[in-house]
């Protein structure tokens, strides 16, 4: 789930972490220090001569009050900076659909873009890990978090989850470190999206 109307540069730059659109358009300094560890209440826009104009997501689904109370060795500033260097993509349609119908992102469009799970895998499972919980919410009882929570894909209690949880419980996201630069040879879907509505096809 990404800004509407930013296909054309995923399709280009690939799709970045925070960190890695801040390489990219050379943000530094105060600016980039307050984007990447500090909570985004709102969405920020950065600029470059080259690439033109790029959109980072707010951070509205946390909570500083809750993200203290829940973080495990670590700053709140320390967990933004490891979330702001990754990339996320959502397992299954209803965490996805959960998302859209958010009040905070329920009255505009997005561009939602589905990828190809084997191929990502097959070109940069050494980059992925998988987190049981939504890494970037502190809403409703959020669970204790730290480094720890995101596994690599051999060392994922799957099973036990699976047990637990269901198969949509099961696995909450999965991540890859940095960028996904090859991301248009893996997307199969690219559509703008207002809550459950395709307004726009893409790809």
């Amino acid at each position: 789930m990404a800004e509407v109307d930013t296909w054309d540069s995923i399709r280009k730059n690939g799709l970045l972490s925070t960190t890695a659109l801040l390489d990219l358009f050379q943000i530094t300094d105060v600016q980039r220090e307050r984007i990447e560890s500090e909570r985004r209440p709102e969405s920020v826009s950065i600029t470059h001569p080259k690439y033109g104009t790029a959109v980072i997501r707010d951070q509205k689904p946390m909570s500083e009050s809750a993200l203290s109370k829940c973080l495990d060795g670590m700053t709140s500033t320390q967990w933004y900076k490891l979330l702001n260097r990754r990339t996320f993509f959502w397992l299954v349609s209803e965490r996805l659909d959960t998302l859209l119908n958010a009040r905070a992102y329920r009255n505009r469009a997005h561009c939602v873009i589905t990828v190809d799970t084997c191929r990502l895998l097959e070109r940069h499972a050494k980059h992925v890990t998988l987190c049981p919980i939504n890494s970037g919410s502190t809403i409703y009882n959020p669970p204790i978090r730290n480094a720890d929570s995101f596994y690599t894909i051999a060392n994922y209690p799957y099973g036990e989850r699976r047990k637990t949880r269901g198969k949509i419980g099961a696995i909450a996201e999965l991540v890859v470190d940095y960028s996904v630069p090859d991301i248009s040879d893996l997307a199969i879907s690219v559509v703008h999206r207002k809550q459950d509505m395709v307004i726009k096809k893409i790809v």
